[in-house]
């Protein structure tokens, strides 16, 4: 591996969230619970979708694809994280420190344009109901999600080989829970430049662009609902869409803040802190979200839980 990155690190090490042995305690159960409650969460969603004939729209096809990224998503990092706990080791290798950012940046590029996929699906329901299904096809539907998978994978590829040009002369150690971009772009002793430019030019557009998709189609959405005679569907509208803008804003927010910033102006704590926002926080909230308010997907997940009951009588 030296040869290759002509670096002399072989391995890293990850300080993890607290040095402080009662802290590490609590925060290894906390995070436990956290990545727990997210694979449940999202299985049992992506089970009601799968399951319940009623959900096989465009919306619940898309919502179910989210699930499945948010778990493949928070088990990037917080598995290594529990296992360097339990294990009493802090070590990862260079080779799955670059691995663990490439899978990091492609479910995050995935979850960023699922989002934008879902907020344009809600933006035709509402505001052109009549041509839904005309617009919203299954093979429209499909091309979406792989053409999402193709832009994520080249995108991740891109800084993956970029971040395995640098060279890591002496310290190893990194002040995170996981290998992310910034802390390792701290650690190199080599020129970053190339790195850095390229986060804003080739990861800028594709975190920008959906996130001004989300933004225009949700404006159009509350122009629309806003002519509604109803007040109560009014309300009704708002509070769901409000739900949703604030995972959107929360999620965006903790990466622009992360990656979109010079490095000197980091911190390893406020880094620490909005990472756990986007790879834990995140992807626990959203079957919560999109399903708070669902009836559908309510009654879905009482026909998965009651069948799970019934077989195991």
């Amino acid at each position: 591996m030296r040869g290759t990155n002509q670096s002399s690190v072989s391995e890293f090490l990850l300080l993890g969230l607290s040095r402080q042995p009662q802290q590490q305690q609590l925060l290894f159960l906390l995070f436990l619970s956290m990545y727990l409650a997210t694979v449940l969460g999202n299985l049992l969603l992506i089970l009601a979708v799968s399951t319940d004939s009623r959900l096989h729209t465009p919306m619940y096809f898309f919502l179910g694809n989210l699930s499945f990224m948010d778990i493949c998503f928070s088990s990037t990092t917080t598995p290594k994280m529990l296992a360097n706990h339990m294990l009493g080791s802090q070590t990862i290798s260079f080779s799955g420190c670059l691995t663990q950012i490439y899978f990091l940046c492609v479910f995050a590029d995935m979850d960023n344009f699922l989002l934008a996929v879902m907020a344009y699906d809600r933006f035709v329901a509402v505001c052109h109901p009549l041509h839904y299904m005309t617009k919203m096809t299954h093979q429209l539907c499909a091309l979406l999600v792989a053409g999402s998978w193709g832009v994520a994978s080249l995108n991740a590829l891109l800084h993956t080989l970029l971040m395995a040009r640098l060279s890591f002369c002496a310290d190893n150690t990194i002040p995170h829970f996981f290998c992310d971009v910034t802390p390792l772009l701290k650690l190199s002793c080599s020129d970053t430049h190339l790195n850095e430019m390229m986060i804003l030019i080739a990861a800028g557009p594709i975190m920008i662009a959906p996130f001004i998709c989300i933004l225009v189609s949700y404006v159009l959405i509350a122009c629309a609902v806003l002519r509604v005679p109803s007040t109560n569907g009014r309300w009704k509208a708002f509070s769901t869409c409000g739900s949703h803008v604030a995972v959107v804003f929360l999620f965006y927010g903790t990466i622009i803040s992360l990656y979109f910033n010079p490095s000197s102006s980091h911190s390893a704590e406020k880094d620490i802190a909005a990472a756990v926002m986007y790879t834990v926080v995140t992807p626990m909230l959203n079957p919560v979200i999109y399903s708070l308010r669902n009836k559908d997907i309510k009654g879905a997940l009482g026909k998965v839980i009651a069948l799970k009951f019934f077989v195991t009588q």
